[in-house]
């Protein structure tokens, strides 16, 4: 990995094998604000809330400079994550405040000290590039609008799509566009529904755990799995700039596909105790009322 992305990369050269940094720092953040949440806290207080502040700061301060749409998705899921543990929204309001002036602050010191990161240029192009027809600017998303019209109803078949020849990222960035051109309209709904089922079922489980803690461990683990989806399936129906996230369980990729795997170990972990905990409890009560009926 060379270039702009040499900074979001890790190489282990013993194994060759590179990994993304932000996405094991996103989890991993995700997961231990699940737990601090979780405990009795009174966030009434707006200062209650500094510590984990602090640590979400320091996390996103690191990939910032990197990637603009990670760090932009890990705030987003944070925030999911305090709504569910009822801070009030007076206090996330405030929270949003700060992040704008924080990046504002962060853009115009880049704008003047332009060695800092060689992102911001990127970040400029791709939100031009989103607002103009201009074929040479959006090279990216024209091949994708025309996978998607040749898909038509019912597509050209798996393995025939032809955009995919020409259009970069097809496997990762713009694999929805492929999957519209291979499979059509019809195609293309199904992979939409199945993805909605899938987060319902997220959404079943985490209403279910028996702590807040397990809910919120739900959330954390389903919210980056259910942004990268609305944001990829943005991407490539040009519904949103160009970001560069993948599309979960769909997308080619290795460090995606290791935290989808950890992120869906988590979810069926709580699922799994909570039915242990369902079923424990259905035996006892079985348990007890046979006994009652042993001494009537």
């Amino acid at each position: 990995m060379g270039g702009t992305n040499a900074a979001r990369w890790v190489r282990i050269p013993v194994i060759n094998m590179s990994f993304q940094t932000s996405a094991f720092a996103s989890l991993a953040l995700l997961v231990w604000l699940a737990r601090w949440l979780a405990k009795p806290r009174d966030f009434a207080l707006f200062k209650s809330l500094y510590y984990p502040l602090g640590a979400i700061a320091l996390t996103l301060i690191f990939i910032l400079p990197a990637d603009f749409s990670t760090t932009a998705i890990i705030f987003g899921m944070t925030f999911i994550l305090m709504i569910a543990a009822g801070v009030p929204w007076k206090h996330l309001g405030k929270i949003i405040g700060i992040g704008g002036v924080v990046l504002t602050l962060f853009i115009l010191i880049v704008l003047a000290f332009p060695g800092i990161s060689n992102r911001v240029d990127t970040w400029k192009s791709r939100i031009v590039n989103f607002g103009t027809s201009d074929s040479d600017a959006s090279y990216q998303t024209d091949l994708a609008k025309m996978a998607i019209a040749e898909g038509q109803l019912f597509g050209k078949g798996p393995g025939k799509s032809v955009q995919k020849n020409f259009l970069p990222q097809s496997n990762s960035d713009f694999v929805f566009a492929v999957i519209t051109e291979e499979y059509g309209l019809i195609g293309a709904s199904g992979v939409v529904l199945l993805y909605m089922a899938l987060f319902r079922r997220f959404v079943r489980i985490a209403r279910r755990a028996h702590t807040k803690f397990g809910t919120l461990l739900v959330l954390a683990a389903a919210s980056g799995m259910i942004l990268q989806t609305l944001v990829n399936m943005g991407v490539a129906t040009n519904l949103m700039p160009v970001t560069g996230q993948t599309l979960p369980f769909l997308s080619a990729g290795g460090s995606s596909i290791w935290m989808t795997c950890i992120a869906l170990g988590i979810i069926l972990s709580v699922s799994h105790t909570d039915v242990k905990k369902v079923v424990g409890k259905s035996a006892q009560s079985q348990e007890e009322q046979e006994n009652a009926e042993a001494h009537v």
